[in-house]
């Protein structure tokens, strides 16, 4: 049983030659794809040849050579293994054969073909053995090379589908296993800085896994083999198809690189990949960090889908029972029902509008729901139609502050950007679609940094280390988490653009957006703060946090106790997203000292810095672009404001107090009330007097307002400026908005003392209409002399009741306290009010502070 020596010395001659010219002509052309067909089919007639060589003419009987694997599929990469099956008859077969098939086997490798064979009967190959479940699956891809066509009609039409169908379960359990194990091996992420294009997530192995599971649903579905001239088992589809092609052509590039089976894309690799653009359509040299941008979208690609078929995969064991437990749940005002955890299309359903979709992805941010593989492919089909009825305005503003105010809504941003629907919204949001940052120190592309981002400050409402804990401790401290969110979101757009400072960036695409939602000024400004200034506190921690100096700085440049808090939340979570190990728990701790080294400097600095002309013009500039014609007046309102109101006010707004101030000569008393989202807001400008705080709060006490935020400021002439924040429990401005120029009238009343509060206050407590409270809250008073050099601060915790505020504001008359500044907050059914407070110009003594405390404890036990 021997071969011609000469034919093989032929043989191997002829194969180097033709994988020469292969190489050469992948070399010109870049066609992966293409290449690793045709070394399939060089392969095949170099097999054939040595079968038949030692076979002889006539065809040897009950054994058929089988193409198994990469090289059943047609698609021999440039050095991988030429696996190919033995199938015997029987147990006699296979002995009587055993020579026959080493001798193949040898003269294959003495023609240069790394042979991986197997032998098996026609009864081997009819069970599965969850211990080589690989076997099993190799023979998904087969083809007939050469023997005895009826035992391969055997095993491709009668064995295979058999076992197919009663094995399903078996094999695709353990496929999902094999893959869930590999997926977590790379850590669920397609985004590695040298990947594997292979085995990590969206790589080559994924797509194949994708066909194997197609196969044998539509095998068991079928009853038989899809009709399919190819080996694409599911319908083609342009994406899948661009992703294997760039994949393909990039392993090739790889093997002929490395001259060997290595697909790891080290980044060297990337590097001459992009030089030499590889896998993309036109040729030259590419950006290296634009190449692997192109191979991240193309792994999600293949991510995606074969994510999806693992979803859909039926549990591993599933009784009777609950097979008719399924529950399907209606989704209300949609064509969409909920079954296990997965969001399904009603089978009648025509097509699917915005409003539902938004919805949808609604309820996947609050519940972890997923899409099911035909809800995905209706709304990838319905796009272009969808994007002709996108809403805008509040409308979209609500919808996406839903999905960013959800537990899960990284999740959510994920799908719809893998959909497309996070660009029709968010259209700036392009730009950093899987945009590379190659360094060393950046893990992830842009995009899905900025859902880690959102994802770690979500995180922190079930925190696990004691150092995350006290970052969670800031989150329900935060006014407008989801502008914070939005801020977070849109953080790093402007990296899109490659050049420059993005956080200016990304603030100038921000705009855009604002527009589109209909934001106010004061929303836009909370949103650009913090994208503005979203490195400043990692900038800070590369100084000397314990430094006075260091910590002025930055708390000058942040301004606020509420932007610092967002600020800190933040940096933690953007830190974290860089990479699995960015945040070490010694940054974490130099992060926190910095937060608590920057809060105590503002609350000692909130009534100390105050304004100066002089000193601050940039401020100045800024508000006297809006009103240039005023430039002395305004320099004299500013004059003596704290630095507080300046930082935590945008330039329309002091300027809309400015023209407020400049009307008291017409009118003592200036009002201006809005409505700000859920809450109303009634802002004051006059000259200060005794109880004026006081007064004001008791009026809207009285038309049961609940004052939720408050803050008093004044300036070097003694003008104040107070705002109120409040809710209406009753609707009572809402529903008859009639009555808002009468409620404004009797706030006037009260403010020129020509009605009594307190009768109105006492009506309002024995109306009845006052809901219990949830908790009870003890009377808490912490005085501090020590954080402000020029006030007393004054922290009251109490049960929030009608009138609260008024009762506290007239203990500080009755003992001859001013405010100085007031910041007046409300948790639910507890009031968290500070105060800074003088007497005669100085701090409060001793003496004054104990008569102060005994006053508001009596007044305060007399409310509830």
């Amino acid at each position: 049983m021997t071969s011609d020596p000469s034919l093989l010395q032929h043989l191997r001659n002829l194969y180097q030659q033709e994988s020469e010219e292969l190489r050469l002509t992948y070399l010109r052309t870049g066609d992966g794809s293409s290449a690793i067909r045709r070394r399939a089919v060089i392969v095949d007639n170099i097999v054939r040849q040595i079968w038949q060589s030692f076979s002889g003419p006539e065809e040897r009987p009950n054994i058929a050579l089988v193409a198994t694997g990469g090289f059943g599929r047609k698609e021999l990469f440039p050095y991988s293994d030429v696996d190919v099956l033995y199938v015997c008859a029987n147990d006699n077969i296979e002995r009587e054969s055993h020579e026959l098939l080493r001798s193949v086997t040898q003269a294959m490798w003495d023609c240069g073909l790394r042979a991986s064979p197997s032998t098996r009967t026609l009864k081997e190959c009819d069970r599965v053995d969850p211990d080589n479940l690989e076997f099993t699956v190799s023979l998904l891809d087969r083809r007939f090379l050469a023997g005895d066509m009826a035992i391969y009609r055997k095993l491709e039409g009668d064995l295979l589908p058999s076992l197919g169908q009663r094995d399903f379960d078996t094999i695709v359990q353990n496929l999902a296993e094999i893959a869930r194990s590999r997926h977590a091996k790379y850590g669920n992420t397609i985004f590695h800085l040298e990947p594997n294009i292979k085995d990590c997530p969206g790589g080559l192995r994924d797509y194949q896994l994708a066909q194997w599971l197609t196969l044998l649903t539509t095998l068991k579905t079928q009853k038989s083999w899809p009709k399919s001239e190819s080996n694409a088992f599911y319908a083609p589809h342009s994406e899948r198809e661009s992703a294997y092609d760039f994949l393909a052509a990039t392993r090739c590039f790889l093997h002929y690189r490395n001259r060997r089976d290595d697909n790891v894309l080290d980044w060297h690799a990337q590097d001459e990949a992009a030089a030499q653009s590889i896998g993309l359509e036109t040729r030259g040299s590419a950006d290296p960090a634009y190449w692997m941008r192109t191979y991240y979208r193309h792994a999600r690609t293949i991510s995606r889908r074969t994510l999806l078929l693992l979803d859909d995969l039926p549990p591993a064991r599933r009784s009777f029972y609950k097979q008719f437990r399924r529950k399907r749940t209606p989704v209300a005002g949609t064509d969409f029902y909920l079954e296990q955890g997965h969001l399904e299309l009603n089978e009648g359903a025509t097509g699917i509008d915005s409003d539902a979709i938004l919805r949808i992805f609604g309820l996947i941010a609050n519940h972890g729901y997923k899409l099911s593989q035909n809800v995905e492919d209706r709304i990838t089909d319905s796009l272009p139609i969808l994007a002709i009825h996108m809403p805008e305005g509040p409308f979209l503003w609500n919808c996406l502050r839903e999905v960013l105010l959800g537990p899960y809504a990284a999740h959510a941003l994920r799908t719809m950007h893998a959909l497309g629907i996070l660009e029709l919204l968010v259209p700036e949001f392009h730009g950093i679609d899987s945009l590379v940052i190659r360094d060393s120190y950046h893990r992830y592309t842009v995009d899905e940094h900025t859902f880690l981002v959102i994802d770690n400050v979500h995180a922190l409402r079930q925190p696990h280390h004691e150092w995350e804990k006290r970052f969670a401790t800031l989150l329900p401290e935060i006014d407008r988490f989801d502008l914070f969110l939005l801020a977070l979101l849109m953080h790093d757009i402007g990296k899109g653009r490659r050049t420059g400072n993005h956080a200016l960036q990304s603030v100038e695409l921000s705009e855009n957006l604002f527009a589109r939602l209909e934001f106010d000024m004061e929303e836009r400004e909370t949103v650009r703060r913090l994208i503005r200034n979203h490195l400043a506190m990692s900038q800070a921690l590369r100084r000397d946090i314990f430094a006075p100096e260091a910590v002025r700085t930055f708390g000058e440049k942040i301004g606020s106790q509420q932007q610092l808090r967002m600020l800190t939340l933040m940096t933690y979570a953007d830190i974290k997203a860089v990479a699995p190990d960015a945040l070490t728990p010694w940054k974490a701790e130099n992060l926190w000292q910095l937060y608590m080294g920057t809060s105590n400097f503002l609350d000692r600095s909130v009534d100390e810095v105050r304004y100066h002309v002089d000193t601050d013009p940039t401020t100045l500039n800024r508000i006297l672009a809006l009103a240039p014609e005023r430039a002395t007046e305004l320099r004299g309102f500013l004059e003596g404001f704290p630095q507080r109101y300046l930082q935590t006010r945008v330039p329309e707004v002091i300027r809309s107090h400015f023209n407020m101030a400049l009307a008291l000569k017409d009118d003592p008393v200036q009002l201006h009330f809005r409505t700000v989202r859920q809450l109303s807001e009634i802002t004051l400008v006059t000259q200060d007097r005794p109880m004026l705080f006081a007064d004001v709060a008791g009026a809207l006490a009285s038309w049961g307002m609940n004052i939720v935020k408050a803050d008093a400021f004044s300036n070097a002439a003694g003008l104040i400026i107070d705002t109120f924040q409040f809710t209406d429990p009753f609707q009572t401005l809402s529903l008859n908005p009639s009555e808002i120029d009468r409620f404004l009238q009797s706030v006037r009343d009260a403010i020129a003392r020509k009605v009594p509060i307190d009768k109105l206050l006492n009506a309002r407590r024995g109306s009845g209409r006052r809901t219990q409270a949830k908790v009870s809250v003890d009377t808490r008073l912490e005085f501090d002399n020590e954080s402000s050099s020029h006030s007393t601060l004054l922290q009251a915790v109490a049960q929030d009741t009608p009138g609260l505020l008024r009762e506290i504001a007239k203990s500080f008359a009755r003992c001859g306290c001013n405010i100085e500044v007031a910041l007046i907050d409300t948790e639910g059914d507890i009031a968290i009010d500070v105060f800074y407070l003088t007497a005669s110009g100085e701090k409060l003594n001793d003496e004054t502070q104990r008569l102060l405390a005994v006053s508001l404890k009596q007044a305060l036990s007399e409310l509830k």
